[in-house]
This record gives C-alpha cells, structure tokens and sequence, in this order.
C-alpha cells in the first residue's frame, strides 16, 4: 500500500523503470543505429561490430531493445523494396483475334524424326485447333492457316504470331530486316482478309496464351507413356471413342462477357 499513498488516483502506471539498464551510451546507440541503416546488416553482424568498435560489453538482447526503441527493428522495413510493375488488366477482343504458335513434338518409337504441333487459340472464346506437321516450314504454315480458315466458326480479323521463319520474313541483329509483307503466310493472310501481328522479339509473353496452352501439353508429354499398336489393337481400341464428339461440356465464361459453351479441338492427322 506504500506505493499508493502519495498518489492522486488508483489507476495503474507504467511498469517501464525511469532508468533503463543499458551498457551503451546515448552516443554509442546512435552510432549503432547509423550504422544499421547505412549497413543494412542482421544483429548478430551489426553485433559484432558494436563489440569491436564501441562496446565490448554489449549484449544481443541489449542492442536489439536499443534498436527497438529507435524504431529500427525490423531489417525488412529499412530495406528498399523493388517496385513491381503494375500489370494492366487483359484488353477484352471479339471472337476473331487468333494466337498461332508451333511447338515441338517427342519423338515417337515407330518415327524416325520429330514431328511439329501447330497450333491456333482464339482470344475471347478459347477455341482452339492444333495439327501436326512433319517440318516446320512456310508452305506448312500456309496450309496450317488454310484448314484453319475452313474450320474457324467466326471470320477471322487478326493473327498473332511469333518471328519464326514460318510466318515472317522479319530479321534480328546484325541482319535486322522488317517484315516486307511478301512471306507466303503474309500473302496468304491478305488475300484472306487477315492482319498479321508479330510480337516483338524475346518477348513470348505477348503471345502468352498459346505459349500456356504449349506448356500444358508439354506437361502432360512429361509424363505420358506412347506405345504402337498392330492395326487390329488399333481398330478394337478406336471403337469406344468412334461415336465420341471432341467437345468439352464445361461452359466457360472469358473476357468481354463472351461465353464459350463448348471449346473444340479440332485434331488432324499428320501431313
């Protein structure tokens, strides 16, 4: 009761001593917090070097309330922090704005090289259509964009691709060269109707979506297991499958509110 007599209320005070049982001075706690902020260092490193500098006698916990006190205990919030940049929301397209992309294929046992995925997304409803081809080349690109133009359910207004050597004639480097508009798939695309984008070079983000679809196939590539089949296994294992539409029934809804009931894969044989 001794502590109450000289007081004028009953409220609690703070149990904070008036005198704080430190070993560094005022002038070695601002040197240690300069140094924090200068150093950027952990506490046991800034701790090492108030031992050897300043104070041999200081302790961890001493110097980490040191720094509490001036506000500066937590390294993270000294650092600065790397701005990210802003990412614009996805612009909203009609039906008709198509990502073209080629992606390779795994060699399979009864082949003797490797085989090419083309392969068409549109924008805003997410129909896709793929075909392979044995080569890479300009004319397969050709014939790749005509069974697209037939197959397509919406005219197509515009075409994205990359700056292979299939769908441009568009150079980089010590040969840089812009597009002269007389590639064959570029001749194609106007006697179609179509503009032909490219996107600009090192940058497969811009042509993200088709480079998505890619990734997943490449995925599933990963862990999938082919094998041949005799014509007879062949016949008996496609009956299931004969009468089975390649439609997926999951609706979708994508950007600029177009919906999507079914996405179809239209799959072609090798050429």
């Amino acid at each position: 009761m001794w502590k109450w007599r000289k007081r004028d209320s009953v409220d609690d005070r703070s149990h904070t001593p008036h005198r704080l049982q430190t070993t560094l001075t005022p002038a070695q706690e601002a040197v240690a917090v300069a140094l924090l902020q200068t150093l950027l260092v952990s506490l046991d490193d800034l701790l090492s070097v108030v031992r050897e500098f300043l104070n041999p006698n200081a302790s961890r916990s001493g110097l980490d309330r040191c720094l509490r006190r001036h506000g500066v205990g937590n390294l993270r919030d000294l650092k600065a922090r790397t701005p990210q940049p802003k990412r614009s929301a996805f612009k909203a397209y009609e039906p008709g704005y198509i990502h073209i992309d080629v992606k390779y294929l795994p060699q399979m046992a009864d082949e003797s090289s490797r085989r090419y995925l083309f392969v068409a997304i549109d924008r805003a409803t997410r129909w896709v259509f793929i075909r392979v081809f044995k080569a890479k080349t300009a004319a397969n690109a050709r014939r790749f964009l005509r069974d697209l133009e037939r197959a397509c359910p919406m005219r197509i207004q515009t075409i994205l691709t990359d700056n292979g050597k299939e769908f441009t004639d568009r150079l980089f480097g010590l040969r840089k060269r812009a597009e002269t508009g007389a590639h064959e798939f570029d001749t194609l695309c106007a006697d179609l109707g179509i503009e032909h984008h490219l996107t600009p070079p090192k940058s497969p983000q811009t042509n993200g979506m088709v480079e998505r679809f890619n990734g997943r196939i490449e995925e599933v590539l990963s862990y999938a297991r082919f094998w041949v089949m005799r014509p007879d296994q062949a016949a008996r294992f496609a009956v299931p499958f004969a009468a089975t539409p390649l439609l997926n029934v999951a609706p979708s809804m994508t950007k600029g509110n177009w919906f999507a009931p079914f996405r179809r894969r239209h799959v072609f044989p090798a050429a």
